[in-house]
């Protein structure tokens, strides 16, 4: 009885690339969570939940999960234009809710769903589940060691090549929430904001590269801070990969190129539960050290730390018993989109935009 009593039964909105990858596999992971019910439409993803969730009900109405009692989590993991108005009714429906990243269109609905939440007494957070990728890890035990001393430059990127456009896919429609910054622009910024805090000042240049594209696919962005220089870049026209981080401080130096591998062994199909060597990086893509530090001059490379999205859902199972604080508030989530409006407001009007909290 009272492992019944700790078991949050979770609805999920959406079976797509984000429900099936980056939700299902983690929240099917941690003990205290039970996946109960499945929004989907599609035929083929609805046989992929069946075979891999099969005490869950699938419907294809979001409204049966929102208006299910026994559902205490919803997870929204849809088109990016429907995550307001989704995240908003299960709350009004006393829901406790994940909202697939980016938070929200805009930072003023994402600021009333905050309020929303602490009316309701409810969890609210957003899936910035890139805080657990093994290079972000690693980039933050190097910064937490001091080796590099006074950090002065902070560059990272999220670079893919495809040069044509993907086709069946909301992600390269035009629509509130749309494009390249708000899709993998709010990965970068978000582990910015958690390893610098928020900016002075931010200056950008957003534009579309392919001739082809409805939205945006190119992005620079520098973070202005005291004594320090951000500079987050995603494109999709990069054939060759720049380093995907590179820190430099007055006693040394940092690269780091490859990236996370648990995205790639998902879209292989492979699942986090059947997998031993889940999350850990070969030894090929370690990151390159190179400092004076108390002394002492070292030049190799640094073994990754380990990757792990089911970290999220372990905090967020956590935070509704009350046992832990939420790893990602939803206030870092709105703080995300405030340095994606004026990314935007930037590159359109040509000047530098104060950061004002």
């Amino acid at each position: 009885m009272a492992e019944a009593q700790n078991t949050i039964k979770v609805g999920l909105i959406g079976f797509g690339m984000a429900g099936r990858i980056f939700h299902g596999p983690f929240i099917h992971l941690v003990d205290g969570l039970e996946m109960v019910r499945i929004r989907e439409s599609r035929e083929e993803n609805i046989q992929i939940a069946r075979s891999r969730y099969p005490q869950a009900q699938i419907t294809s109405q979001a409204e049966d999960i929102l208006n299910d009692p026994a559902i205490d989590l919803v997870v929204v993991a849809t088109p990016n234009s429907s995550h307001y108005v989704l995240a908003k009714q299960a709350l009004n429906a006393g829901k406790h809710v994940v909202v697939e990243k980016p938070f929200t269109p805009t930072s003023a609905e994402a600021d009333e769903l905050i309020q929303l939440a602490r009316q309701k007494g409810r969890i609210l957070t957003v899936y910035h589940n890139r805080r657990w990728d093994s290079d972000y890890k690693t980039v933050q035990k190097v910064l937490a060691s001091g080796v590099l001393g006074k950090v002065v430059e902070y560059k990272a990127h999220f670079d893919r090549f495809r040069p044509a456009l993907k086709g069946n896919t909301w992600k390269e429609e035009e629509a509130p929430g749309s494009g390249i910054v708000f899709d993998l622009g709010s990965h970068l910024i978000d582990q910015a904001l958690v390893l610098f805090g928020l900016p002075q000042a931010i200056s950008a240049d957003v534009r579309i590269q392919r001739p082809s594209s409805p939205v945006v696919d190119k992005f620079e962005a520098t973070l202005f801070y005291e004594n320090l220089k951000v500079t987050l870049s995603a494109g999709l026209l990069v054939r060759e990969l720049s380093p995907r981080y590179t820190l430099h401080g007055d006693q040394g130096s940092f690269l780091k190129y490859g990236l996370d591998v648990q995205e790639k062994a998902l879209n292989d199909g492979l699942l986090p539960h059947l997998t031993s060597t889940w999350g850990l990086e070969p030894e090929s893509i370690w990151g390159h050290l190179n400092t004076e530090f108390q002394g002492l001059h070292f030049t190799g490379r640094v073994e990754s730390e380990l990757g792990h999205y089911r970290s999220f859902y372990d905090n967020v199972y956590q935070a509704i018993k009350g046992e832990a604080p939420l790893a990602v508030k939803p206030e870092q989530a709105r703080d995300v989109i405030k340095v994606v409006e004026l990314i935007m407001q930037s590159s359109q009007e040509k000047r530098t935009i104060p950061f004002e909290a």
